[in-house]
């Protein structure tokens, strides 16, 4: 027998308190041996996946490292899942871009900051949902919403690397097809091959070594041939030169508008920030309406759609000069000189060489050219600092939808992760619990300069598989990166940034599910045309990818009020299998002095008119009708409005001679009509327990006087194909 770790029972306060405790209850030698080598395993996917989620978010991909830093340890400790893996994940890191690019220029100092400060507010919404115990709150996004919006996702993000991988430059700012348009523009213009080669070996060894060697790391291989290439044949060619040593002189021109652009673009939002504050300063003063504010007002207006011409003017000059391609000559004195591609005929060396074109001001004596491939470059080596996240109330409003739609949706995905290991494990998951940890998780990684983050289907695949017995595993794994940030980061310089884009798109290969959107469709046709409209909405608004999701919980809504403002109203008799069942749908026959109404909802103010009409419409069909049962089995729920209307219709149904009984209502249900006086009013006596009671006992009454020789109700009687009218004389 393996030797276990023998401790004293802990107490159930502190258990509660300090969850991670429970790990080490009955806790072995083996599974310490288990958990450390499922750690080390899943390790070897975290760090290159990480690095890539973080260049997918926007971020320098040493902030992937980060997150998988402290995330992943606090979400073990915390949560109630032994296996989850939190970290970066493909849908939290794409959504963490569309959120901030707004904002913020990608891998800038602000685009950072912010995606620090998402972080800390993804994590306070989620702790505070854990705290007051409403995860069930997450019903809220229904699994047609989540199919359709993942699926347009993993489509989105899979696009957002194709830059990448052709080796082109393209603006990420605007909406998805504008981009893929400009993507294809340019990589049509020119392909770095270099570039495409590796990733296209990438992709090769990850698919070969998946299929044919299940067990070896491929992403991990991928990463090291790919690094050793880059090393080796000199991938990454870059210099920075004057502008003067680039002889040609439109470039030149190029270079000055764009930085001429680029202030006046400053200027303009300096203008902008003052008009505001003089507008604030008039509303408080003199009043919203008065002249004095807006006549800045105006003002503003016409500011902004200046900005918007030169934003637009500064996105072409960025593209023309991106496009521009050039070559190194060298002048008698040995001194290198950059023409346009082409334009010489004694060129110093092979290839092409491009401008790097940011999103801030090109430094004139300093022009920096690309004549390589991309790759990861200098990563700071040590541990992140700790640092409280710098909050911006105006920052904060603006971020404040996309954090609430990132926490539910990491949720999501998380507790979904973790209830499918826990289905193989036999572990019990406590969502409120999973949900404080993915809280604490994201909260205390902002401390530590982490963005977003979520539970991981691979990595948590990954570590039930490698044996991991407890959340010990999720720490051996950060302890990992903690070694590759204090000692190897040097490594990882020459990793190539199309190798990283295709480990992104070929994870994002496993959100892609369209038997979903099929699923979905034959459980309900609403659900299968909520899947879809989520899908598209998200592939519409992307990069502002929250409206696909608000659509599809509008839409999600929407379906949920009209079923149960119109809920299904059915005339039952009775099957030759005994149940009573819908005439209608199964072709029975009726009872021509009972009518036998079923109405599958909760009555509440939304619907009580129409099950009033139905049940009158229905009696109005049937002259030769007494008596009126209605089943309410599936009656659920009734309020004020129900209830009133239900004492009016028996009130009316009696004063037209009718008789009224009900079967099926449920306790709760009852409650209210005995709290109410109405059952006393209709009588005890006419409340059943099901359908065949309260067919037996109002049976002989209604029929007096009746030639009926099978009742359809008592024997079970299909129905002719010419049925005979209704309104004849009662034959019966």
């Amino acid at each position: 027998m393996p030797r276990r770790i023998k401790i004293r029972r802990i107490p159930r306060p502190i258990r509660r308190a300090l969850p991670f405790l429970n790990w080490f209850e009955e806790y072995s030698l083996h599974q310490l041996k288990a958990d450390f080598v499922a750690g080390l395993t899943v390790a070897l996917v975290l760090i290159p996946q990480s690095m890539a989620y973080a260049q997918l978010a926007g971020l320098p991909v040493y902030y992937g490292l980060y997150a998988a830093f402290l995330p992943p340890i606090v979400g073990a400790m915390f949560g109630s899942s032994h296996q989850l893996a939190t970290g970066p994940v493909a849908v939290v890191s794409l959504m963490t871009c569309a959120a901030l690019q707004p904002l913020a220029a990608a891998g800038s100092p602000e685009f950072v900051g912010y995606a620090i400060l998402l972080a800390f507010l993804v994590g306070v919404f989620q702790l505070a949902l854990g705290f007051l115990r409403l995860g069930l709150i997450i019903n809220l996004l229904s699994h047609p919403v989540v199919n359709g919006f993942t699926n347009a996702a993993a489509l989105i993000i899979a696009t957002s690397q194709l830059s990448k991988i052709f080796g082109v430059y393209v603006d990420s700012d605007g909406y998805q097809y504008q981009m893929l348009m400009e993507i294809a523009r340019s990589a049509v213009a020119y392909t770095h091959w270099p570039t495409f080669a590796l990733a296209a070996l990438a992709f090769l060894l990850m698919i070969g070594l998946k299929r044919y060697l299940p067990r070896v790391p491929n992403v991990l291989v991928a990463v090291t041939v790919t690094t050793l290439i880059s090393y080796y044949a000199g991938f990454e060619r870059h210099v920075t030169v004057p502008v003067a040593r680039i002889e040609a002189p439109a470039v030149r021109e190029d270079v000055a508008r764009y930085n001429e652009t680029l202030g006046q673009i400053e200027r303009a939002a300096a203008d902008q920030f003052a008009l505001s504050e003089q507008i604030r300063k008039a509303e408080r003063e003199k009043g919203g309406r008065s002249a004095e504010a807006m006549r800045p007002k105006a003002e503003l207006a016409i500011a902004k759609l200046h900005a918007a011409e030169l934003n637009r003017k500064l996105r072409d000059l960025r593209r023309i000069l991106r496009a521009c391609l050039l070559q190194r000559v060298q002048t008698p004195g040995g001194v290198d000189r950059f023409v346009v591609w082409g334009s010489s005929d004694d060129p110093a060396e092979e290839g092409v060489w491009r401008i790097k074109v940011g999103t801030g001001r090109l430094d004139a004596g300093a022009i920096a050219l690309n004549g390589g491939g991309d790759v990861v470059g200098r990563v700071p080596a040590g541990l992140p600092r700790l640092a409280v996240p710098r909050i911006e109330s105006s920052i904060v409003l603006q971020l404040a939808l996309a954090a609430v739609v990132i926490s539910l949706l990491g949720f999501m995905e998380a507790i979904s992760i973790a209830k499918a290991m826990a289905a193989r494990t036999r572990q019990h998951i406590d969502p409120d619990r999973e949900l404080m940890g993915q809280g604490l998780a994201n909260l205390v990684g902002s401390f530590a300069q982490s963005y977003p983050t979520s539970g991981s289907f691979s990595r948590s695949a990954v570590n039930l598989q490698a044996g991991g017995a407890t959340g010990l595993s999720n720490v051996f794994s950060s302890c990992v990166v903690v070694l590759i940030l204090l000692f190897f980061t040097p490594l990882l310089y020459y990793l190539p940034q199309s190798v990283l884009a295709a480990i992104i798109m070929m994870a994002v290969l496993g959100l892609v599910n369209v038997r979903g959107f099929v699923h979905h469709w034959r459980t309900q046709r609403s659900c299968g045309l909520i899947a879809v409209v989520s899908f598209v909405a998200t592939l519409t608004f992307a990069p502002y990818l929250e409206w696909g999701i608000l659509i599809g919980v509008l839409l999600t809504i929407s379906f949920f009020l009209l079923g149960n403002m119109k809920p299904e109203i059915a005339l039952l008799s009775k099957h030759p299998d005994g149940a009573f069942r819908s005439a209608e749908r199964h072709g029975l026959q009726l009872c021509r002095r009972i009518a036998v109404i079923r109405f599958n909802g909760s009555l509440f103010f939304a619907n009580v008119n129409y099950l009033e009409e139905a049940i009158l419409e229905r009696v109005a069909t049937m002259p030769h009708v007494r008596h009126i049962l209605i089943v309410g089995n599936g009656i659920n729920m009734i309020d004020a409005s129900g209830e009133d209307m239900l004492s009016l219709l028996v009130a009316r149904l009696r004063e037209a001679g009718y008789g009224i009984s009900f079967s099926g209502l449920n306790d709760s249900v009852m409650d209210v009509l005995k709290r109410t006086g109405l059952y006393e009013r209709i009588g005890a006596d006419h409340f059943f327990r099901d359908v065949a009671a309260a067919v037996r006992a109002v049976h002989e009454t209604t029929h007096e006087g009746s030639l009926e020789i099978q009742c359809p109700l008592i024997d079970p009687v299909f129905s002719i194909p010419k049925p005979p009218k209704l309104d004849g004389p009662d034959l019966a």
